[in-house]
């Protein structure tokens, strides 16, 4: 019996994983849940002991892989800039001689917060960063997946994540972060369609509204008073911790169907009420549906102030393109004078 729950406590015992961009967020998340399911995680990213911080930000790889050993797991951090070729070669030679093995690659990287400026269109962006931005972003992870996945089709079994954000097809809010994100989501594909005669699979996995260190403290609230925040956002009452992201890819790592799933956005409270589990807190948030509920009020309110028109507009943006919301969409398009919009812009017709 004790054996049998051994089992069950450490899906992933024996398996060897590697989170890059494990310093923070859903990256951290991510490593601490698959470091507790019995995997040896490697918590890669710039940001470690005796380096400057991404983002100026306080967190470490080094705190990540402490919180493992804290929960009885094992972790090794090794600082890596993923947008160095050589470095990102030199982690996979290390995981190879070490390890012999790699079961798990997870996509973590980000860190570009500082270079996006919400405020501006794409006539309006600055220029001067855009090669930066786009290297730390997007090809950080064409490079980690060219140097990682070898090890896993060589032994033909093992999971790609691509952690994104959102999992609509519409538009995320900024042109750069849009095409980013929509990127890694391709990204997922691409890699998944060129697999699909291998062991491998390849999908993407987004967190929903994500109880992060950064979003903690813009709210002004610790992990154990996180509600105080809701008289603030309202929407913050079905955010949800890294765990549950961390426990999406435990049940996906752990899951031996897993490649149906291939080439897919999968969406982690989804995914929680399909597999079983929850966040720490015994929930299982649903940020969508709260959303949808806020914005059908707001479609059938007899008039729009800047800032519901502006969450409205937001809303439309994202899910125009879902046929399951055409409903929905077409009561903001009303709301937001958006009715005269061609087919590529208008709510997407109902599915036969």
């Amino acid at each position: 019996m004790a054996e049998e729950r051994g089992v069950a406590d450490k899906p992933l015992e024996g398996r060897v994983a590697l989170v890059a961009g494990a310093t923070r967020g859903a990256g951290r998340g991510i490593a601490r849940a698959l470091g507790e399911a019995g995997a040896l995680v490697y918590c890669t990213g710039r940001s470690a002991a005796g380096h400057p911080k991404g983002m100026d930000r306080p967190e470490t790889i080094d705190e990540t892989v402490a919180l493992i050993g804290h929960a009885g797991g094992r972790a090794v951090a090794v600082r890596v800039d993923h947008t160095n070729e050589q470095e990102v070669a030199d982690l996979a030679a290390r995981v190879r001689n070490e390890a012999g093995r790699l079961d798990v690659l997870v996509n973590s990287i980000w860190g570009a917060d500082p270079m996006v400026d919400w405020a501006q269109r794409f006539w309006e962006v600055d220029l001067s960063k855009i090669r930066a931005y786009l290297d730390q972003t997007l090809v950080s992870h064409v490079i980690t997946n060219r140097h990682l996945a070898p090890l896993m089709v060589e032994a033909n079994r093992g999971l790609i994540i691509e952690v994104i954000d959102g999992h609509f097809a519409g538009y995320r809010g900024h042109i750069l972060y849009d095409l980013t994100k929509a990127s890694l989501a391709r990204l997922a594909y691409g890699m998944a369609v060129e697999l699909a005669r291998t062991g491998v699979t390849a999908l993407s996995v987004s967190p929903g509204f994500l109880r992060s260190e950064a979003v903690l403290e813009h709210f002004g609230v610790r992990e154990d008073n996180w509600r105080d925040a809701i008289a603030k956002d309202p929407y913050f009452a079905e955010s949800e911790t890294p765990h549950l992201v961390g426990r999406a890819v435990v049940a996906l790592a752990a899951d031996s169907q897993v490649r149906r799933k291939a080439g897919l956005i999968h969406f982690a409270s989804d995914l929680a009420r399909e597999y079983g589990f929850t966040d720490i807190d015994g929930r299982v948030p649903d940020f969508p549906r709260l959303f949808d509920a806020k914005m059908s009020e707001l479609a059938s309110a007899p008039s729009l102030d800047e800032q519901a028109r502006w969450l409205a507009a937001a809303r439309y943006w994202q899910i125009h393109q879902d046929p399951a919301r055409r409903e929905l969409a077409m009561a903001l398009a009303k709301a937001l004078d958006l009715e005269d919009l061609g087919p590529g812009l208008a709510p997407a017709a109902a599915r036969a």
